[in-house]
């Protein structure tokens, strides 16, 4: 079950290869007021587990069996996901980090399949006055599931909510910025750290993503982004057993995806011990706690590997500084007005 998902990107924002793309009025760049985060969502209780899947599968032919077997694993983590609660506190620190440096703007939070939809954040934005917005959308490496159909989606909530809806600038590519790479680099180090001695000196480092159709990773420099964040991680850890691997494939079984898949080669060890870093995904749902911690972890006991697993990026400060960093470039410094005091 896939938790991407993005659409067809404005030439007023950034490319379908994630490239930005200033904007000039007047011969000067136009600058943003205000921040989006722009992300997946996940269901917060129990009663939201079969509308959000239904959101998410509307018009896909998933098989009953397949959808029932999701909504089980959303029953091992207590009938909820903690993907909304931790880019809530991404949001916040983020707010925080601004304010340091002298910009108290409107940060709000747009999800593609749970409240507060994208349509919420733009009207939330509109109310406090936002023209322009930097939108940062919560994935690191990009093709049309992780970036191109947010920008698509976006561009249509735009539409509903009319000509009060702002302007959306799109964040450049950050899958090999320093501080990402820093961020998960530390918490590789303490994944490492509780092995034993002899398991740290054998330990496969194992850099997992999303799966998606070959079709698809053919039309975007997906793969080759995930190679170059896993190898800087790699390097800063001082590692050179490392590989990536693929996880959580959904849809039809007859059509190829991006391979090995994670479980096969947690099989192929051999016994030696396998350190996870989930590189694609920035905080914690459920392809992170079923897919790694519950399946793969089974898969690994079955094979006599010990495995740990490296948490998400999440909140680390090193990444809220880089988010903080690539706003700060495109920031008005005066603060924006609200529509009744202009």
């Amino acid at each position: 079950m896939s938790a991407s998902g993005h659409g067809e990107a404005r030439s007023d924002s950034a490319n379908s290869r994630g490239d930005a793309i200033d904007v000039k009025s007047g011969g000067l760049t136009q600058r943003c007021d205000s921040v989006m985060l722009i992300g997946f969502g996940g269901p917060t209780a129990p009663t939201e587990v079969r509308p959000f899947l239904d959101r998410v599968l509307h018009g896909r032919p998933v098989p009953r069996e397949r959808y029932e077997e999701v909504v089980h694993h959303y029953d091992l983590l207590g009938g909820r996901s903690p993907y909304n609660d931790l880019t809530m506190r991404q949001a916040a620190a983020l707010r925080e980090a601004l304010r340091r440096d002298g910009f108290d703007v409107p940060v709000v939070i747009g999800m593609r399949n749970t409240p507060p939809f994208f349509d919420d954040a733009l009207r939330e934005l509109a109310a406090k006055g936002a023209r322009r917005a930097f939108g940062f959308v919560l994935a690191a490496h990009r093709c049309e599931a992780s970036w191109d159909r947010y920008q698509s989606d976006i561009n249509a909530a735009r539409e509903r909510v009319g000509a009060s809806a702002p302007q959306i600038e799109y964040a450049p590519q950050w899958h090999n910025h320093p501080q990402f790479v820093s961020a998960a680099a530390d918490r590789v180090r303490d994944a490492i750290a509780p092995l034993a001695p002899s398991d740290r000196e054998s330990a496969e480092l194992i850099f997992t993503a999303h799966s998606i159709p070959i079709a698809m990773a053919a039309s975007a420099s997906y793969v080759e982004q995930i190679k170059e964040s896993a190898g800087m991680v790699a390097a800063a850890v001082g590692a050179s057993n490392w590989r990536i691997a693929y996880q959580s494939r959904s849809g039809s079984p007859r059509d190829p995806w991006l391979e090995p898949d994670i479980n096969d080669v947690i099989r192929g060890l051999g016994g030696r011990a396998a350190v996870i870093v989930p590189i694609g995904f920035l905080c914690d749902h459920v392809e992170v706690l079923y897919d790694l911690d519950i399946k793969a972890a089974r898969v690994a006991r079955e094979a006599g590997v010990t495995m740990v697993r490296a948490a998400t990026v999440s909140d680390h400060p090193q990444f809220i500084e880089m988010m903080a960093a690539l706003v700060r470039a495109r920031l008005l410094r005066q603060p924006i007005s609200t529509p009744a005091q202009r």
